[in-house]
């Protein structure tokens, strides 16, 4: 296990953290924008992202392949070329691009170009996806930012967005579900089995492995 580098860990939360899950309801509305990012399970990372102040809205869903209207089924079994991905809409007034790409970096394993935790596979593949000029260049300086901090490449890409398909009714806000589906325990309320799951494929214990106090969602 590579040694936690905290040499400044009160500035860094301070900037990205407490920045942002911590602002003031004062803050001015702003636009509501968009940016797009894969880190795995679609399921966690909505669950992270609708936890973040000056959010409005995670959507889960699929992009960055070739295949139109793909099912989760379709994407999973590869060949679509499809990532797992979230739509984040958020207040620009209260959050912006930069730190909400900051949260996302130290939210996932970027060193892992094969998938996340338990989830192998292209689709499970972390990205970010960007529009224009500005959005490419917010995400290029939280990817040097984030690497520099971890002292370890990060192969997380950045990429043009194509088309983004909002996945199946069941799969949008799963982390709250109240039905009960049956999994190896059992059945169980949705929102138990998403517990479950999270923390049987290992997703937070990794993100605090490699991120320590820095890591935004952990315990949360």
């Amino acid at each position: 296990m590579r040694p936690l580098r905290r040499s400044h860990p009160v500035l860094l939360s301070l900037a990205i953290i407490a920045g942002v899950f911590l602002q003031s309801t004062s803050a001015k509305a702003g636009e509501n924008r968009e940016i797009i990012v894969a880190g795995g399970c679609f399921w966690c990372v909505e669950a992270d992202f609708e936890k973040v102040r000056g959010v409005k809205e995670a959507v889960s869903g699929y992009t960055g392949g070739t295949t139109s209207n793909p099912s989760y089924k379709q994407v999973t079994a590869g060949g679509t070329g499809h990532f797992e991905a979230v739509k984040i809409t958020y207040d620009s007034g209260a959050i912006n691009q930069s730190q909400l790409f900051d949260l996302f970096f130290r939210s996932i394993d970027p060193t892992d170009a094969g998938g996340q935790f338990c989830d192998r596979g292209q689709s499970y593949a972390t990205a970010i996806f960007v529009s224009n000029a500005a959005e490419k260049a917010a995400a290029e300086a939280a990817k040097a930012k984030a690497e520099a901090e971890l002292g370890q490449r990060i192969v997380t890409p950045i990429l043009s967005a194509t088309a983004f398909y909002e996945a199946e009714a069941h799969h949008q806000d799963y982390y709250k579900g109240t039905n009960r589906v049956l999994t190896r325990f059992g059945p169980v309320k949705q929102s138990d089995a998403y517990k479950r799951y999270r923390k049987g494929c290992g997703r937070d214990a990794r993100v605090a492995e490699l991120w320590g106090n820095d890591a935004p969602f952990v315990g949360n």
